[in-house]
């Protein structure tokens, strides 16, 4: 208990504290107003006693003379005059007593807010001196760091002038070097001229040859020299069975019927076949084991074979004449001359995989697509390539191909789209989206009418559009028909009445009569699993036009 009131009373102290100068001025006002209450009453007494002298003085002397009474008279008003005064003057003495407490208060009041005040700004001094301190101390440390920072500036500045002095020495080097390998290319491409010239006189001699043996054998002479020497030669029928060889230009196509030439062209799967732009007796083949290789079509024998290093698939081909190229997933493209079997170029510009490839006629310029959304087209007629031109789009390019007449280029691309450019100004000269759902694998311009394109896509249909009215005017489609790749290929016949495809789960080859949009012949049996590419060319000087392959690297020359 006692600690509780002992609480209360700390508590009562420490909450009345503020307040103990307003109590003491009021004590003191009522002390004051208690002195001067007492000094009213003392005077009221003694007011009484002197009215009861006058008034016994007034009874002694009532019979005195009438002078004396009006002294009396006279005494008793300078008395009461003299009490109002001291009244009066006692309670002015009061009213200025209580107005000087008032301004005794006002002026504590005011010493307590100045004290308040003072104290207030001290502690604000103190906290400013204090920041000023810590400024002082921030200003010190920057001033330290900035005179760290402009001394690693002046160590930077000394780094880079030795860096500029030692790029300038490599750039000097490298041109240099340039030179001395552009003097070396000259060189090199005077020693290929005249081997060049050296192997056609060869070849002359070689054909001479031929024609002397040729002689030979229609006197019977090569048969016998053969029979002794056990060595077997080519006799007609050989080949596709004995049926009668077929020659190339008194038709403008002729239908696939059999197997030709049946050949395990790569280890891996193939992703593309494609036949001599320029109508020679040669198709290529690309593959996932990263070669190309090229095949005479009257033999089916290997001519040549070109590997691009690595183990990233080629994706897309192209040959005509000396001239081979292929593209792939190190997103580059590589150009081949046939006649010397060494690459000349290696296009490299692209940021994605490169996924198809067509030459220009005339074999100076390479058209590539890639899925890094653009084409770029290439010069690839001098020593050092250069790139033309470069055509932005916005969808990965599956398949392009080049207008032999117009030199248009056309491209199928992912998104199902089909686009055709004008590689002079650059410009988009044809872009209709989603021909095909799920992507468009295949674009080939009609050899016969130039204004249609033949495509192929995801959703295992062949369309032919035409160009300037930008509409489908056919459509190509069977239960057989199954397109599971992206670069899976189709094409027109030579003379464009036919169009053909291969199916990518049982191996079938099919083609539409495109006058009536109606299957025409379905050939089975030569391919045990999917084809992913198909041409079909005018063919060589032995008429041979259709080519297969598949996903087992199986290539198809059909008779």
């Amino acid at each position: 208990m006692d600690d509780i009131y002992g609480a209360i009373i700390q508590r009562n102290a420490r909450e009345t504290l503020p307040f103990v100068s307003f109590v003491n001025s009021n004590k003191y006002l009522e002390t004051h107003v208690d002195a001067l209450s007492a000094r009213c009453e003392s005077l009221e007494r003694q007011y009484l006693v002197q009215q009861q002298v006058v008034a016994e003085q007034a009874l002694a002397v009532e019979g005195a003379p009438a002078k004396n009474e009006s002294r009396l008279r006279d005494k008793i008003a300078a008395l009461q005059e003299d009490l109002k005064q001291k009244i009066e003057s006692g309670m002015q003495a009061e009213a200025d007593a209580l107005l000087a407490s008032k301004e005794l208060l006002a002026l504590k009041e005011d010493k307590d807010l100045q004290d308040a005040a003072r104290s207030n700004l001290q502690m604000e001094l103190d906290r400013c001196n204090e920041i000023n301190s810590h400024t002082q101390r921030e200003l010190e440390n920057s001033k330290e760091l900035v005179l760290l920072a402009q001394q690693q500036i002046d160590q930077l500045k000394d780094s880079i002038r030795v860096l500029q002095e030692e790029n300038e020495e490599k750039t000097k080097l490298s041109e240099r070097l340039i030179n001395e390998k552009v003097t070396q290319k000259e060189k090199e491409a005077d020693h290929l001229a005249q081997m060049t010239d050296m192997i056609e006189a060869l070849k002359k001699e070689n054909g001479l040859l031929k024609q002397l043996a040729k002689d030979a054998k229609s006197k019977g002479l090569l048969g016998n020299l053969a029979a002794r020497l056990g060595v077997p030669h080519a006799t007609e029928g050989s080949g596709a069975g004995n049926q009668e060889k077929r020659q190339w230009g008194q038709v403008g196509a002729i239908l696939p019927s059999q197997p030709q030439w049946t050949i395990k062209s790569h280890r891996d799967d193939a992703s593309c076949v494609r036949y001599d732009g320029t109508n020679q007796n040669k198709v290529a083949t690309a593959s996932s084991d990263a070669t190309v290789k090229v095949f005479d079509t009257s033999s089916g024998q290997l001519e040549s074979s070109f590997s691009a290093g690595g183990r990233l698939p080629l994706l897309g081909v192209d040959i005509a004449g000396d001239v081979v190229c292929a593209c792939g997933a190190d997103k580059t493209c590589r150009v081949w001359n046939q006649k010397n079997r060494r690459m000349i170029h290696q296009l490299a510009g692209h940021s994605q995989k490169i996924t198809c490839v067509r030459l220009f006629p005339g074999e100076k310029s390479v058209v590539t697509g890639s899925a890094d959304r653009s084409i770029r087209v290439w010069d690839i007629s001098r020593h050092i390539y250069s790139q033309s031109s470069t055509l932005r789009h916005s969808s990965t390019t599956n398949s392009i191909d080049v207008s032999y007449e117009t030199q248009t280029v056309a491209s199928g691309h992912l998104d199902g789209g089909l686009r055709c450019w004008d590689v002079k100004s650059g410009d988009r000269v044809l872009d209709l989206p989603s021909i095909h759902d799920g992507g468009l694998t295949s674009v080939q311009w009609n050899p016969r009418k130039g204004h249609e394109l033949l495509t192929a896509g995801r959703d295992s249909t062949l369309k032919i559009v035409d160009a300037r009215t930008k509409s489908v005017v056919k459509t190509f489609c069977d239960k057989g028909l199954k397109i599971l790749s992206n670069q899976s290929s189709s094409s027109f016949s030579p003379d464009g009445a036919y169009v053909a495809a291969g199916s990518g789960d049982s191996g079938d080859v099919l083609v539409f009569n495109v006058s009536t949009g109606e299957l025409e012949k379905r050939i089975c049996g030569a391919h045990k699993c999917g084809v992913v590419g198909l041409s079909w060319s005018p063919g060589g000087s032995n008429g041979q036009q259709v080519a297969t392959v598949d996903k087992s690297g199986i290539l198809v020359l059909w008779a």
